[in-house]
């Protein structure tokens, strides 16, 4: 048999996991993931890419794959560097026929794939790039990419109408040994960079480990044991503890969970116990993901500048970092705004109401540039998903597919409804607000 790598990347499952599968069926699977210290350094702001609550997650989901992995007589192959060299290093000693891996969109990750590719040639080994982050296949789009609608309600019109979900792949059942290479050691915080691991909040909305096994069991308990399901849209808006939302999202950024498992689970749920407006808005949810994704696979690199997608050279922002450091540190003295980014920083969780009205203030109260919020929040979330972030960035701050111009919330409003009685903002601020 011949020996076949299969790059681990934002696919950490077996589940429903297409790129694995192939690589499994083609010879003996060779499982890798690569810690890359890229994502480790600082960026524009002095932040570390990944921070300590994502890279908390990130260690407890590899140490889960790499279980599940021996469960099934295979192991994981861990290394920490620049990915292509590893990759290609590995290949080159095991002599490698081919290399496996789920395709990604976003520039990063694509020169990457470039940089490997480049490596391979001489080699003679093949990349094989299978397509598996979203709900829907890319290449189910009813529309070539570069007519991917401007607005998203048009965009979910088509797809609704006209491409069907494929359905989950199972996962292997038995892979073979991996022998004749050093298995290699996740590394520590203090390897990655971080002086200590993050210490818990127990007013944390998030309360869960990273994982595969983690991301299932939550996925049963929200809509089996605990029938959360059923009021997700009458509850998403919450801000207080684990259950007024379904918290699968640091799961599917690092792909532990498959849109398309959640989707079936959904439409279970429904042949049991009916639909409703809920159970569709999960699925909803899942489509604007989708969104996002396609947004980044047309745009390119016009995602990430001040500009945004629309290209909008006219508006200037501030780049004032006082100011910034202050929305930061929750210091703005607008008691909702601060208490959402005290939640942030103290455990790497904002519920999506809360990240909505703190990026509108960044943006239109403030003025601050757009692309500082959107690399803070890389850094700081649990679940952050490079599409899904900048894409949001883009849609809040009025450079991105959005009818409306420009979405400024009126904070002091969204505090009064979604937060009456000031429970929230009493939970990270304390008694002693003014609001």
């Amino acid at each position: 048999m011949q020996n076949i790598i299969f790059w681990f990347r934002n696919d950490l499952r077996l589940h429903d996991n297409e790129a694995f599968l192939e690589a499994s069926k083609a010879g003996t699977v060779i499982p890798v993931y690569v810690f890359d210290t890229r994502y480790f350094e600082k960026n524009f702001l002095g932040l570390k890419r990944t921070g300590v609550f994502r890279t908390k997650f990130l260690l407890e989901t590899v140490e889960d794959l790499r279980k599940n992995l021996q469960k099934l007589g295979s192991d994981l192959i861990v290394r920490t560097g620049h990915a292509e060299e590893i990759i290609a290093q590995i290949a080159t000693d095991l002599e490698a026929a081919a290399i496996y891996a789920s395709k990604e969109v976003t520039q990063d990750e694509t020169t990457i794939e470039a940089l490997l590719s480049k490596q391979l040639k001489p080699l003679n080994i093949d990349i094989d790039l299978i397509w598996s982050a979203t709900l829907f296949h890319a290449r189910d789009l009813p529309f070539q990419i570069n007519f991917l609608p401007k607005v998203f309600t048009d965009f979910r019109k088509k797809i609704e109408k006209s491409t069907k979900v494929r359905e989950t792949f199972d996962a292997p059942t038995q892979l073979a040994k991996v022998e004749g290479i050093d298995l290699g050691h996740i590394p520590t915080y203090q390897e990655l960079g971080f002086e200590s691991e993050p210490v818990s909040d127990e007013r944390s909305a998030f309360t869960f480990t990273g994982g595969e096994t983690e991301g299932l069991k939550r996925l049963n308990e929200y809509i089996w044991q605990k029938d959360l399901l059923k009021n997700y849209k009458e509850t998403r808006n919450g801000l207080i503890g684990t259950d007024y939302s379904s918290k699968l999202s640091p799961w599917l950024s690092l792909g532990c969970l498959s849109p398309r498992q959640v989707y079936e689970e959904v439409k279970k749920y429904e042949a049991e116990a009916g639909a409703n407006e809920s159970t569709y808005w999960l699925i909803f949810e899942l489509i604007w993901r989708d969104y996002f994704y396609f947004m980044a696979l047309k745009h390119g690199t016009r995602m990430f500048k001040a500009s945004g997608i629309k290209n909008d050279l006219m508006k200037q922002w501030s780049r004032h970092k006082p100011t910034f450091e202050s929305w930061v540190k929750g210091e703005t003295g607008e008691p909702f705004i601060d208490a959402n980014m005290r939640e942030i920083q103290l455990t790497g969780y904002m519920s999506n109401r809360g990240r909505q009205n703190v990026a509108s203030y960044l943006a239109h109260n403030l003025g601050i540039d757009w692309t500082w919020g959107a690399a803070y929040f890389e850094s700081a979330l649990i679940d952050y998903d490079v599409c899904i972030n900048w894409g949001n960035w883009n849609y809040i701050a009025g450079v991105g597919n959005d009818p409306q111009e420009g979405r400024k919330f009126d904070i002091a409003q969204q505090a009064n409804f979604y937060d009456p009685d000031q429970a929230y903002v009493k939970l990270w601020l304390g008694e002693n607000i003014h609001s």
